[in-house]
């Protein structure tokens, strides 16, 4: 039987619901438990898709094509296992999924109420993973703070979940704050207790307190924090700030969360987690031999978030090389023909990230044009590949306007043109080229000896491609399709002859790096920058 666990959120938000369910995920699996982890967002909107970067950090698209949180991306580097659509549900997919039924007239006349027939559909997605039968234990992190209007039918949910588990079937981690009061010079835990009573007034009893702050916390406040909150002492978990997200597996094994988890759930605890392989990443990526900076080109770059599986892939890859990878953020839409030089001078590799719209385009094509031609090695993702075959068009092949219709719809090259398939699509959210579609590498081209294969599949999220009827001008002038999609011809990687590394990726290859396999573009991207800092 699958046993459950909920995580909920208490006093602000950012507390780190996100690493600390995928750090206990990750010892659990570290015992040889099949784990899971999903989101559950209160927000309407149907997913992320349509969200500005600004608001809610990246976009992340699963194998199966959802746009889901960011936070499943942390599942997935920190798991090693691909995760789906049905690791995240909303508030909008929750109520579209209910009305839809009621118009179908599913409900027998009834009046449809938030309780039963919103929380029944909230438990409905609470078990899909669940019911599978692949996993052991399914973790739900629920999105927000406890006493949010919005998350108030989750929360009501979760209370009639874990009551019909019955013991043992079910528990809830409670992630709070425990400041410090500087003026005071003490710890103080009042946020806590009301934080929990207020989940009390809600009918749940948390089990576990895990509890976020900036000093250690002592065994009189934890004993304080038990008596008030009514869990036992070794329920009550310190979650101390960490120099990287990657050490919070290794505090949370210090603080024996999984032990308390698993004797909760009456599951065995015999097997010490195995994790060799994690403290051996940690070692690397504490210890680096040499450091390389590289550029960062977006137009989201005051929100680190924004771009926040590329600068995970970074560290992954980093850690590979044994070298520190110091990303510089240079905003798009300040780059000129005039100060792209004073900009990009003394970076070892430019990657230009993806993204949408006319704001930053132009800029992105001067710090192309800026590598190309200086032999910096390049990497662009999505937009990026796309404005490097832009950048290619009009300074190399002398297509004077050439561009993306996207961005420039009456451009005399339309070097970048809208899909087929989408030139008829209205709707904006869920409609892109979205999820995993195979591509076949050319042989002898720096992808395939990158990967190590010729046929791979990789995640999508666009609506614009190469204009093939430019491909046979592209390839005679040495920017070559290295990668194509063996099903529609779709070209999926560029790359420049005679460069020591040029390549641009329509997919994106940051969705699939994890701590146990980091991407193999960005590896040989970053050992790239590396050799090129030595030899300047």
């Amino acid at each position: 039987m699958t046993k459950y666990i909920f995580v909920t959120g208490g006093v602000t938000s950012s507390l780190g619901k996100g690493i600390i369910s995928a750090s206990l995920a990750k010892l659990l699996q570290a015992r040889g438990y099949r784990v899971t982890i999903q989101k559950f967002d209160p927000y309407i909107n149907i997913d992320p898709g349509t969200l500005n970067p600004y608001e809610h950090g990246e976009c992340y698209v699963t194998e199966d094509g959802a746009e889901t949180d960011l936070d499943l991306g942390h599942y997935e580097r920190f798991l090693n296992t691909p995760t789906s659509k049905a690791n995240n549900i909303t508030t909008g997919r929750i109520y579209q999924n209910v009305i839809n039924r009621e118009r179908e007239g599913a409900f027998l006349g009834k009046t449809v109420q938030v309780v039963p027939h919103i929380t029944d559909e909230i438990k409905r997605n609470m078990r899909i993973l669940g019911e599978t039968g692949d996993y052991d234990i399914v973790i739900t992190e629920i999105g927000g703070t406890v006493g949010d209007i919005e998350s108030l039918p989750f929360v009501e949910a979760v209370r009639q979940f874990k009551w019909e588990a019955g013991p043992g079937n079910a528990l809830v981690i409670h992630l709070t704050l425990i400041p410090f009061l500087a003026a005071a010079g003490e710890l103080k835990t009042k946020p806590t207790q009301h934080s929990v009573k207020m989940l009390l007034e809600y009918g749940i009893q948390p089990d576990i307190l895990v509890c976020r702050t900036e000093h250690h916390i002592n065994m009189d406040i934890r004993k304080k924090i038990a008596l008030f909150c009514n869990v036992n002492i070794n329920a009550v978990v310190e979650s101390m700030d960490a120099s990287t997200i990657y050490d919070v597996p290794l505090l949370m094994l210090k603080e024996k969360l999984d032990q308390t988890v698993l004797t909760k759930l009456k599951l065995s605890h015999k097997n010490e987690p195995n994790l060799d392989n994690w403290k051996d990443f940690l070692g690397r990526l504490k210890n680096p031999t040499s450091e390389v900076r590289i550029g960062l080109v977006g137009k989201y770059v005051e929100l680190p978030d924004a771009y926040k599986s590329i600068i995970e892939s970074f560290i992954h890859a980093g850690a590979k090389n044994e070298c520190k990878v110091k990303v510089q953020y240079i905003p798009s839409e300040q780059l000129t023909p005039e100060n792209a030089v004073e900009k990009l001078r003394g970076l070892h590799g430019v990657l230009v990230a993806p993204g949408f719209g006319e704001r930053g385009f132009e800029g992105k094509i001067e710090a192309i044009r800026y590598v190309r031609e200086n032999n910096i090695p390049f990497f662009g993702i999505c937009l990026g590949m796309q404005c490097s075959v832009v950048e290619f068009g009009r300074n190399v092949l002398g297509l004077k306007g050439a561009s993306s219709t996207e961005m420039h719809p009456d451009t005399p090259h339309p070097v970048i043109d809208m899909m087929e398939d989408q030139k008829n699509v209205v709707n904006k959210g869920g409609t892109m080229r979205l999820g995993s579609y195979p591509c076949d590498l050319k042989k002898g081209s720096k992808a395939a000896l990158a990967y190590g294969k010729t046929h791979i599949t990789e995640r999508h999220r666009h609506r614009f491609e190469f204009n093939n009827q430019y491909l046979k001008d592209y390839e005679a002038a040495g920017l070559t399709p290295s990668g194509i999609n063996p099903e529609n011809g779709l070209v999926e990687v560029v790359e420049l002859k005679n460069h020591p590394f040029f390549v641009g990726a329509q997919f994106h290859p940051e969705l699939k790096s994890t701590v146990a396999n980091p991407h193999p573009l960005f590896i040989n991207f970053v050992a790239a920058s590396l050799a090129y800092a030595r030899k300047n």
